[in-house]
């Protein structure tokens, strides 16, 4: 539920920044010194609102483990719609900023991870709504400049909806003829066994066979990664969270302007 919060109160909380979807926001912009000027300024206003001086940024680097388990997954995104600029501007947000590359996995598994590890001391920072509504904890929307609050039955609800109705966004299909509606309402009442009631309308749908297939691929699709056991299940690992703190007269001098 939104909560109306002008400013965090002064803490030492670290923003956990999707910094994907920030060069999405700027890359349209005329010049690329614009689209950088337009960057620092969202970082800036991230961790002013916030409140903190600390923050770890995350940029998916190539394809990740999803491909793997669906060759089409995201293929319906227009690769024109991606600027010129955003070669340049990744660079640019990486060398500035010191934003971590992220490969193997999307920046959305690298925040709900370190958020669900550090949930106490984190503000998850992104526009996104599968990292909005999937994770669980306090949430910056810089799109909407508004703090939510995600709980741990909030965010299972919508990872099982996701699961029935998919996410034509990228290209996961889901149940097909289940919508938002739909599988909201199979859930409304529900508090456990969220797996086996999936699974059975999955097989009611596809048949025995086909519809453990297609479950078991869709959930790998939408889930975002959270402990050291989903990473082992795909051979992967991450390090300890390591953040940059910033000086607060570096940040006093952006709101000052």
């Amino acid at each position: 539920m939104s909560q109306q919060i002008e400013r965090l109160p002064k803490g030492k909380a670290v923003c956990l920044i999707d910094a994907d979807s920030l060069l999405y926001y700027e890359m349209n912009r005329d010049t690329l010194e614009e689209a950088m000027a337009g960057l620092d300024q969202r970082v800036h206003d991230i961790l002013h609102q916030c409140n903190t001086t600390k923050y770890a940024g995350f940029l998916t680097q190539g394809k990740c483990f999803r491909y793997d388990v669906d060759v089409e997954y995201k293929a319906k995104r227009k690769k024109s719609n991606r600027s010129v600029l955003f070669p340049s501007l990744k660079e640019y947000a990486q060398q500035k900023w010191g934003f971590t590359y992220v490969t193997e996995l999307e920046a959305d598994d690298i925040v709900s991870y370190y958020s669900y590890n550090h949930e106490e001391n984190t503000i998850i920072c992104s526009p996104d709504k599968d990292v909005l509504k999937q994770c669980i904890g306090m949430h910056y929307n810089y799109g909407k400049a508004e703090f939510t609050h995600t709980s741990p039955d909030e965010a299972l609800k919508f990872l099982w909806v996701q699961v029935l109705m998919g996410d034509s966004t990228d290209n996961i299909v889901g149940i097909p003829g289940v919508g938002i509606k739909t599988a909201e309402n199979w859930l409304k009442d529900r508090t456990k066994d969220f797996e086996s009631f999936a699974i059975r309308k999955y097989v009611e749908k596809f048949g025995m066979v086909e519809g453990i297939t297609e479950f078991f691929k869709n959930f790998n699709l939408v889930y975002l990664l959270k402990t050291d056991e989903d990473l082992a299940r795909h051979g992967l690992r991450l390090p300890p969270l390591q953040c940059i703190d910033i000086s607060q007269d570096e940040l006093d001098i952006w709101k000052d302007d």
